[in-house]
Parts: C-alpha cells; sequence; structure tokens
C-alpha cells in the first residue's frame, strides 16, 4: 500500500482552471463543427473559405485533443494516474492539430503573423499539463 501525498491548493487551482480551458475548446469545437457557416459569416470570403476547405481528418484530431483534455482534467481532479495518458493524447492530438494549421494552411498569410499566436498559446498549455500531471504523480498526488 503506498501513501498518499496531499495536493497543494495550487493543485487544486490549475486543475479548475485547466478544465475551464478545455470546456473551452470543447466550445470551439462545437462552433467550428456544427456552426461554421454562422462562424464565418462576417470574415472575408478569403478567409471563409480557408475554414471551409479543413479536412475532416483535422476535425477527428480537434475532438481528439479537447475530449482527451476535459477528461484528463477530471481525472486529474478525481487524483487518478490515467490523467497522464489522456494528457498524452491530447499533447498528440494538439501538436498534430496545430501544427497543420500553422504549417499546411495559409493561415499567416491570409491572416497574418499573429493568427499563430493563439494556437503557440494551446500547445504551451498542453505542453505544460502533461508535465504537471507527471510531476504530481512523482510528487505522490495520484491515488
Amino acid at each position: 500500500m503506498t501513501s498518499q501525498i496531499k495536493p497543494p491548493k495550487s493543485f487544486w487551482v490549475i486543475g479548475v482552471l485547466a478544465l475551464l480551458w478545455n470546456l473551452m475548446g470543447v466550445s470551439q469545437f462545437f462552433l467550428a463543427t456544427f456552426m461554421l457557416d454562422a462562424m464565418v459569416e462576417e470574415l472575408p470570403e478569403i478567409q471563409a473559405d480557408m475554414y471551409r476547405a479543413i479536412p475532416m481528418w483535422y476535425t477527428i484530431i480537434f475532438a481528439i485533443a479537447v475530449f482527451s483534455g476535459v477528461l484528463g482534467c477530471i481525472t486529474m481532479l478525481l487524483r487518478k494516474k490515467i490523467a497522464i495518458a489522456l494528457f498524452g493524447i491530447s499533447l498528440l492530438a494538439v501538436l498534430v492539430a496545430q501544427g497543420y494549421w500553422i504549417l499546411g494552411t495559409d493561415v499567416m498569410e491570409v491572416i497574418g503573423v499573429s493568427s499563430v499566436i493563439m494556437p503557440l498559446i494551446v500547445i504551451a498549455i498542453s505542453i505544460f499539463l502533461y508535465f504537471y500531471s507527471k510531476g504530481a504523480a512523482k510528487n505522490g498526488w495520484f491515488k
């Protein structure tokens, strides 16, 4: 039997903030998937066409990224080690999706360099959550 170490308050704050962040990702997924026409109607035609040209595999990877991120947050808050694997899956999906968005589309030519700021933030947070969960396990905060 292993002894459990009580996580610090910062663990709970990070977990709740991460869950809220990932839930925003879920809302973006639903907007981009099921309300695309409404989302792009105010954009210039070249930008709207870029969003409409997103391949189906990207949508699937996007779903994997956000839903495994939410499940990772929930399991982290439940102090379960499976959070590490879920954050790992989310991170890999984020790297594929955001890598495609930045390198596989014309987003920088169409929108500008500022269009990569949010994808880079998403990547950074995904990396943080993966390594934070690994650290939490190492510190004995998971059951």
